[in-house]
Formats: structure tokens, sequence, C-alpha cells
């Protein structure tokens, strides 16, 4: 089968999205204890930040279940405050990896059709991928609401092959989650490609995808040798 098209996750893959995250988070809990939230500042960003991940990253709710647990409810006041921070500081941090732009641009000229499955909200993505400029890259976006499941379900991977017109032999799936994309993408017979630079532990490895990139930019790299085995000629 010929490579056709590359399927990348978005947060964490496209998106340095748990640095903005925990830069965002970070400025909230700031403002909160500005406004009267008595705690330490340092302790306050790390147990905000620990009720992101527990609740989820993309939860609206995150900073009004923070200030339950301290204080019995969740003042407007110090909760204002909180999303005001966050939403400037958000903006500023939010940027894709280095070398994500020259990446797509080669894979387009290398013929490569482009897509996304990622689990967020679809008005969610589609913001960060304006934001960022990145939204004409893509010929398939599929999030969340077009399937109602998450990865590693078969279903959002499907949906991506569908619209994009693709077998799975002739699609490369790009992600820094094992489990979620790795495993999701290779249970439908997809290449994959491991994003490393993306791992949210340090360390973090995936034995079983196929090719393992430590930037970005690799990727072109894992094309040209696929393309290359694809004819028949193998590097030197």
């Amino acid at each position: 089968m010929t490579l056709k098209a590359i399927i990348f996750d978005l947060d964490n893959t496209l998106i340095d999205f748990m640095r903005m995250k925990r830069a965002a988070s970070d400025s909230a809990a700031y403002a909160m204890v500005d406004a009267g939230l008595e705690m330490e500042c340092g302790d306050a960003c790390e147990e905000l930040f620990n009720v992101y991940l527990e609740v989820g990253t993309e939860s609206e709710n995150a900073f009004a279940k923070f200030l339950e647990r301290h204080t019995g409810k969740a003042d407007e006041n110090i909760l204002a405050a909180g999303i005001n921070a966050y939403l400037r500081t958000k903006d500023s941090y939010m940027c894709p990896y280095p070398g994500t732009m020259r990446t797509l641009i080669g894979l387009v000229r290398r013929g490569m059709l482009l897509g996304i499955v990622t689990d967020a909200p679809r008005l969610k993505a589609h913001q960060r991928l304006h934001a960022m400029q990145l939204q004409p890259f893509f010929d398939a976006v599929v999030c969340i609401e077009d399937t109602g499941e998450r990865k590693p379900s078969n279903l959002p991977f499907r949906r991506a092959l569908e619209e994009l017109n693709v077998t799975a032999e002739e699609a490369l799936m790009v992600g820094d989650w094992p489990e979620r994309d790795i495993r999701g993408a290779k249970k439908l017979g997809m290449g994959t490609a491991f994003a490393r630079y993306g791992v949210m532990k340090p360390g973090t490895e995936c034995e079983y995808a196929d090719h393992h990139i430590n930037s970005i930019t690799e990727l072109l790299d894992v094309v040209d040798e696929i393309r290359r085995e694809e004819s028949g000629v193998k590097r030197r």
C-alpha cells in the first residue's frame, strides 16, 4: 500500500498544550490568591493543576471545584479573577511545537492528505487550530462530537479514514498517548508514529509503535523512509 495520509492527535502532538495549560493555570492560581483566596501561591498552583488533571483538561468547572474544596463555595469574585487571568495567559502560550508549520508544509508538498483525530470538543479544537493558523492544512478534523466515543475506540479513526477516503494501510497516525493514539490506530491496521516530545510523563515509551520521533520535524524523515521502502529503495 502507498502512504497517502497523515493523521495527527491535536493536543501535545501539534500543540504544546500542557505547557499552555500549566502556565494559564498558574496565572489563575496567583490571581485567585490575590483576590482573597487564603492559600500559599505555590500550593494553589499545584492543587489547581491537579484538579484539572483529575476532572479533565477540557473541564469548564475545574476552578469552581477547586474553590469549593478549599472554601466550601465558588466565590464569584475569586472565580472571576482566576478565569480572567487564565484567559489572558492562555492566548499568549497557545502555540504549536517548533517546526510544526514547516513540517505540515513539507507533508503537503509530498502529496500527503492531513487529518486530525482529537478527543477535544469541536469548538475548542477549531479555536486552537485557527489561533495558530493551522486550520487550512487539514482535510479532516474529527472531534468527540463526531462519533461520541474517545480514542482508543476505532470509531474516531474510522471516521477520519472515511473523510480522507483512504484505507487504514494508507494512513499513519501520529500521537503522544500510547494507549489512546497508538494502540487505537494499530487495532485498525494503521501505521503509527509515537510523538515522544509530547508525553506528559518523561521517560514514557511505546515499544509497539512503528516509528518514534523526538520532534515533529522528524516526521518528514519517517515519511521519506516509508516512501523509499515502498519503492524498494533502501537507505545506504
